[in-house]
């Protein structure tokens, strides 16, 4: 049962009101100047206790800085391309700023002033995951009862720019891999459209020389200078096609190969590392690129020629999304709703066809004849009725 019993301080008289919690634990909430004051905050606690709205007090006065391990560490079960960025924009975005913080003095307001503020110095990439992180961790809080809403739902988020795709013709895929040091990769990633973890992991046993498939069952992806091997994205293990004159150097290669042994090495027989692609041309990729006279690429813009390729072949999407990897037919067409606009023109002049093998034209001359044997009166053509 509650109570509200007075108590004296040097200021005067003050009220607390001692009461059990959902669990049972008898508790004091003090520091009410009238009486009156105390009992509409127990009639709101009593009612937030029915309801199943009670949190207790204390459970606010947790830090961000306190939760944000061992949020962490329950991502652990992502790949460590995926770890890894959170594990940076903890500790230099959210932990410097909200680190000391209590969860119950975070406002809606002035979440929204970091987002805002962050926005104008980082990219939107590392703003959303900055606040991906922070609303994470409160969302986590919530669900603990640590809190009753979360104050960083709901505020505006800056929009990623979309990069612009660049589209290679099979001659420039060709000549860029006459340039290139290392023309296999080029041509197996632009006619295959394979991440470079997916390419980096090939080993000889993944390629079906005889139905010229590539199995693609490893993903090799450098994390901080070091190369984690793991499945594919999404832990999808799929079959990929290689075009005839593709399959054909590779089976020239395989020449005096081990099933293990990888595709592509580094100079010490290790995985290779994704080429850096800027301005100063250090890379192979990059300087075969400027030979070209070609635009700047990453290796894993090659995967937007790969789909263009596959439909200029005739690949429905279903099919792209397949070669490619995605999720969904749906998010194929997301990405690549540009490539499908001619099936748009494909849809209309199947549609032309079949009018076409109509007899359409005595039937629009004979509606056309009646018109002009059975003309309306003025007063019909505008509507109105015959008395």
């Amino acid at each position: 049962m509650a109570t509200i019993e007075p108590y004296e301080l040097r200021s005067g008289k003050r009220y607390m009101v001692k009461y059990r919690t959902p669990d049972r634990q008898q508790t004091t909430k003090r520091g009410f100047r009238t009486k009156r004051e105390a009992q509409q905050w127990l009639n709101k606690t009593e009612h937030e206790k029915s309801t199943g709205e009670f949190i207790h007090p204390s459970a606010g006065k947790v830090t961000i800085g306190e939760l944000g391990p061992d949020w962490l560490d329950r991502k652990q079960h992502l790949k460590p391309s995926s770890v890894k960025p959170l594990e940076v924009t903890w500790e230099t975005q959210v932990e410097k700023v909200w680190g000391s913080t209590r969860i119950a003095d975070i406002r809606f307001t002035k979440v929204q002033q970091w987002v805002t503020e962050l926005s104008e110095l980082r990219s939107a990439t590392t703003v959303i995951r900055a606040h991906q992180i922070l609303a994470g961790i409160l969302d986590d809080a919530v669900k603990d009862r640590l809190l009753l809403t979360n104050p960083a739902r709901g505020v505006d988020l800056p929009r990623k720019q979309k990069k612009s795709k660049v589209y290679l013709t099979h001659e420039q895929v060709h000549q860029l891999a006459k340039e290139s040091k290392y023309p296999e990769i080029v041509l197996i990633l632009s006619y295959c459209g394979l991440r470079w973890g997916e390419l980096a992991g090939l080993r000889w046993r993944n390629v079906n020389h005889l139905r010229r498939r590539l199995n693609i069952e490893e993903n090799a992806v450098n994390v901080s200078g070091k190369i984690h091997v793991g499945t594919p994205k999404a832990h999808e293990v799929r079959t990929v096609p290689v075009p005839r004159f593709l399959a054909k150097r590779l089976q020239e290669m395989s020449r005096g190969k081990h099933p293990d042994d990888l595709l592509f090495t580094d100079a010490e027989g290790r995985h290779m590392k994704a080429p850096q692609v800027d301005k100063q041309y250090r890379s192979w990729l990059a300087g075969a690129l400027k030979r070209c006279n070609m635009q700047l690429m990453t290796p894993h813009d090659f995967r937007h020629t790969a789909a263009s390729l596959a439909v200029q072949a005739g690949a429905n999407v279903k099919a792209v999304q397949r070669m490619l990897g995605h999720k969904s037919a749906a998010m194929t067409l997301d990405v690549y709703a540009d490539l499908f606009d001619t099936d748009l023109d494909d849809v209309a002049d199947a549609m032309d066809d079949a009018v076409s093998q109509m007899n359409v034209v005595n039937l629009w001359s004979n509606k056309d004849s009646e018109s002009k044997e059975n003309p309306l009166l003025p007063h019909e053509q505008a509507g109105e009725g015959v008395s």
